[in-house]
């Protein structure tokens, strides 16, 4: 899973034309049956009631607690139960909708956030127009921060008044809102961060409907009720217990065995186990959640781009998805699924699997006898057996990839980080709403999952500032297909497949629901018996 932030493992904006109704757009394909897409024994929505802990099987130890700071996409599930976002988006389509905040763009060149009055975070000091100037400079502009592309289009940040923010932009930027949505909307008190530091990362204080309790690396994370939470009468829960258990197998057990009543990102080979069970939900669905080889481009072997057009040629997508998810996902030619209304058909058919075609590109770039690559993978069954594929599927080509398996955190790190450690990493990207976010923090120079933090070319930088630039959906779709050819035709990327929600569920858990980033939200969920 990437699992960088996965992403390893992570929005349609809105501006004038109603910036709020453009993010509606980007799930209309599939988020009109998602809720359709909830499958398994029917059971009984009953009246929300507070109480009860919940008790999650958690697929990933957190890379960081700190949003700014954190490195995986599998954080989300965790930071989302203690920190609210500025800005928030409907489960089924990603349409951005107002959080502890609503905004509006008085013109091209500026953004206006108003404040809910009252917010509080866990350590009592008010979430106000002061604290959120703070988070938003924190976010853009402290070194140990992942999130200064995602906040490049803003030049300054005015408190107008305690529940008001003017932010001045450099361009228009269509994809802020969703941005707020993410990491970057995720509000820490300046206060805990001022008097902790590096430490806040262990010790997060945050506004969101439970605060944080206590986190034993590798074993478990707790969150408890936020007494003082600004919605009335939530959260149900009094709280949430993270159990961290990497071995899918495992934690689903834990599930059937009632040690635990919830287990995300299932692998699809689980699914007959699920539906056995007769006390048990599947919930499933789409999602954005592409696996994929991250391939560091900006230094050899892999700066030569027939290397990396082979890989593309050589791997049989249509086989991975049937062998590793059990048909239960979508074979992936770009980053962007063909339900997605940027799609693009023709970028899709430029990668058959063509062994020949491959072996052709590995001679053209004087690579005939073959090449070593390291990759870095990680540790659970799934993802071992991916790479077994992948480790089969290009040694057809004469490419020889060298693993070291890990932890998420761990191996992500270790390709992103300054290690530098492999050539290839195998995970995924967990999507997000805006696929300007999605293009801008895999390729723009100096963006945390672009490993290499090169600019690949000044013309895909600044076809990611158009991208932006605009609310018009075709004008939007027309950039989009110029991104995606480029970063295709050079093979930055080697996307593997689409992969669906899975979930197993006890039937004591009411409210949950999935959402199109495939990352839970627990919010409403609350306990029956």
């Amino acid at each position: 899973m990437t699992h960088p932030e996965e992403d390893p493992v992570s929005m349609i904006p809105a501006s004038a034309w109603r910036r709020r109704d453009a993010l509606g757009l980007i799930g209309l394909a599939f988020g009109a049956g998602l809720g359709a897409s909830l499958s398994g024994p029917a059971f009984a929505q009953g009246t929300p009631k507070k109480g009860g802990i919940l008790k999650i099987a958690n697929p990933a130890n957190p890379s960081s607690l700190d949003p700014a700071t954190g490195g995986a996409g599998s954080d989300h599930p965790i930071l989302w139960t203690m920190y609210d976002t500025l800005v928030e988006w409907d489960f089924a389509t990603l349409k951005a909708k107002p959080g502890m905040a609503e905004w509006s763009f008085p013109d091209a060149n500026s953004m206006v956030l108003n404040l809910k009055p009252g917010i509080l975070f866990h350590d009592g000091t008010p979430c106000d127009a002061a604290a959120v100037k703070f988070n938003i400079d924190r976010n853009r502009g402290d070194a140990v921060s992942n999130l200064k592309a995602d906040l490049a289009s803003i030049t300054a940040v005015a408190v107008v008044s305690p529940t008001q923010l003017k932010l001045t932009l450099s361009q228009p930027d269509a994809a802020l809102p969703a941005i707020f949505s993410d990491r970057a909307g995720m509000m820490v008190s300046p206060k805990a961060v001022q008097a902790l530091g590096t430490e806040f990362a262990r010790k997060p204080v945050g506004a969101g409907p439970w605060k944080f309790v206590s986190w034993a690396d590798n074993q478990k994370v707790v969150v408890t009720r936020h007494t003082e939470y600004w919605r009335p009468g939530q959260p149900y829960l009094d709280g949430i217990e993270f159990s961290i258990i990497p071995e899918l197998a495992t934690g689903l057990r834990s599930v059937v065995s009632k040690q635990n009543q919830l287990a995300y990102s299932l692998s699809a080979r689980y699914r007959p186990i699920i539906e056995r069970e007769k006390a048990l939900k599947l919930v499933t669905g789409p999602t954005l959640y592409c696996i994929q080889l991250y391939l560091n481009y900006a230094r050899a072997p892999l700066d030569n781009p027939k290397l990396r057009q082979a890989i593309n040629f050589a791997l049989d997508r249509d086989a991975f998805v049937k062998v590793t998810l059990n048909g239960a996902g979508e074979a992936a030619r770009m980053n962007l699924p063909s339900t997605h209304w940027a799609y693009d058909k023709s970028v899709a058919a430029m990668y058959p699997y063509d062994v020949a075609k491959a072996k052709q590109l590995m001679s053209e770039a004087g690579l005939a006898s073959g090449i070593d690559l390291t990759i870095g993978g990680y540790t659970d069954q799934d993802s071992v057996r991916r790479g077994e594929i992948v480790m089969e599927q290009l040694g057809k080509i004469g490419v020889r990839l060298k693993f070291t398996n890990g932890t998420i955190p761990e191996i992500s790190g270790q390709f992103f980080g300054n290690e530098k450690k492999f050539d290839v990493l195998l995970s995924a990207w967990t999507g997000r709403p805006d696929p300007s976010m999605s293009y801008s923090l895999m390729y723009a120079k100096g963006a945390y999952y672009n490993a290499g933090r090169s600019e690949f070319s000044p013309e895909l930088s600044a076809l990611l500032q158009e991208s932006r630039s605009k609310e018009d959906l075709e004008f939007r779709r027309g950039v989009f297909a110029r991104i995606q050819r480029m970063v295709m035709e050079n093979a930055l990327v080697a996307p593997l497949a689409f992969q669906f929600e899975m979930d197993a569920v006890s039937s004591q858990v009411q409210g949950f629901t999935p959402n199109l980033l495939g990352k839970p939200k627990f919010n409403g969920v609350w306990l029956e018996g």
